[in-house]
């Protein structure tokens, strides 16, 4: 009965810590860090005040840690999406696989597009604790990598990883750029038709190759 009580309240205790997480990005996203307040974020959590110290210790922490998250979630989407392809698939398949979670977040609008540009904006002077997530950004170039080296097979790893991290970072400033906005207004097979392309000429680096 003990330990029923006790994992009770752990799961309890992780909805609470999964609300704030969520609350925060929403209200990042909509407002950016200097715009927000705890008492906002546990207002949209329905938690208490002393949850955040609890859970997070401060403010700060807790608004890092909601960055963090959605940008961790969108790094298992894109190696997700990039598994998901065999041997046999070629560079426009891999671009667009490398693609599809910033293609969703444009496509959708609203809070996911808000959610990448504010992950995108902190992502260029990242807070202390990210290099957390160093071990899954170098899974992610070397999945695309490895696969893209059958596809590319004059070209070494090396420098394939450079194309793939250029290509991450034209992503980034997609988000942040107009010209974001102004793809986010097309239809999701347009966005497909112009972006996909773009990232496969990255990958290839030269029409002569692959």
């Amino acid at each position: 009965m003990a330990t029923e009580r006790t994992d009770q309240r752990r799961e309890a205790g992780q909805r609470t810590r999964d609300g704030l997480l969520a609350a925060a990005v929403a209200l990042l996203a909509q407002r950016g860090q200097d715009g927000v307040t705890l008492r906002e974020i546990t207002d949209h959590a329905g938690a208490n005040v002393s949850a955040v110290s609890y859970h997070f210790g401060s403010l700060k922490t807790l608004c890092d840690s909601a960055i963090e998250h959605a940008l961790e979630r969108y790094l298992d989407e894109q190696i997700t999406a990039v598994d998901s392809l065999d041997a046999t698939s070629g560079v426009e398949e891999l671009a667009e696989a490398f693609t599809r979670p910033m293609m969703r977040a444009l496509a959708a609008g609203g809070q996911d597009l808000a959610v990448i540009r504010t992950v995108a904006r902190v992502g260029i002077d990242p807070p202390e604790g990210w290099d957390r997530l160093a071990a899954k950004f170098q899974q992610s170039r070397r999945d695309i990598v490895r696969k893209l080296s059958a596809n590319l097979p004059g070209v070494g790893e090396q420098e394939l990883d450079f194309r793939v991290r250029c290509a991450a970072g034209l992503l980034n400033w997609l988000a942040l750029a107009p010209i974001g906005a102004e793809l986010a207004a097309e239809p999701p097979e347009q966005i497909e038709r112009w972006l996909v392309p773009v990232l496969a000429g990255a990958f290839r680096g030269s029409p002569n190759i692959g």
